[in-house]
């Protein structure tokens, strides 16, 4: 766990989940790029790491408050895989009406940044292996996330579940646009992808993209993200656009 002034500690807390034997950390650190503490559960003992992002006013335990992790218990305990929840700071990015539209976007690309090199290095260390192939996983604005990360990560996100999420922010953004708008809006920049090293890592990613078809679901912005993945992924294979009923 890093402190204030950057250095390494290990002092998690441990609270089990409920009487049976998973395990769960509790870890804070204060991250310069949030100017902020930021939390981060983590469930089980061994396994392939998961991702969870939150939804827009979610936290590091919302995962657990909304059965996720109750439901994830049988395979965490096997240690099949092993799940980490972390904070959003959506009510400082696009959420932040408040706030000037680059504000907004800045806000974002440090939160991307924040995931890429904090808690990706967060995860190799309790997984004690460097560049461990990750999964994301995501509701909503966490299926945002957990999609954006993959497209900008390949290397190191190599799958992603993505769950009734919306690809394209500009509504957030009151008519404006700049570069880290551009780089963290998935449609966009997808829409134009043609790097021969994202195309290759994209090659060996499982892209997750679900959607429901209930009163409550708008699955356009699902069904444009999967059309644009077609333009670089073996469709068939590794990009999965589904309807729930």
């Amino acid at each position: 766990m890093l402190g204030r002034d950057g250095q390494t500690g290990l002092s998690p807390t441990v609270n089990p989940v409920s009487a049976s034997a998973m395990q769960r950390d509790h870890h804070r650190w204060y991250s310069h790029r949030l100017s902020r503490d930021m939390g981060v559960n983590v469930y089980g003992h061994y396994g392939m790491p998961i991702l969870a992002f939150p939804t827009s006013m979610g936290d590091e335990h919302e995962q657990e408050g909304q059965g996720m992790v109750r439901t994830l218990g049988p395979y965490i305990e096997q240690g099949r895989i092993r799940f980490f929840s972390i904070n959003g700071v959506q009510s400082d990015s696009f959420a932040n009406k408040g706030a000037h539209p680059f504000h907004r976007s800045w806000m974002q690309a440090q939160y991307d940044a924040y995931v890429a090199n904090e808690v990706f290095p967060f995860i190799d260390s309790v997984c004690q292996t460097p560049g461990i192939p990750i999964a994301t996983l995501g509701a909503s604005l966490g299926a945002y996330h957990a999609a954006n990360t993959l497209f900008k990560h390949p290397d190191h996100v190599k799958r992603c579940y993505a769950l009734s999420g919306v690809y394209d922010m500009r509504d957030s953004m009151d008519g404006m646009y700049d570069d880290n708008f551009y780089f963290n809006n998935p449609v966009d920049y997808m829409a134009n992808q043609n790097d021969p090293w994202f195309l290759h890592q994209y090659a060996s990613c499982d892209i997750h993209l679900a959607t429901g078809c209930g009163p409550w679901e708008n699955s356009g912005p699902t069904y444009r993200m999967s059309a644009t993945c077609w333009l670089f992924v073996d469709h068939r294979h590794r990009t999965t656009s589904s309807v729930a009923q």
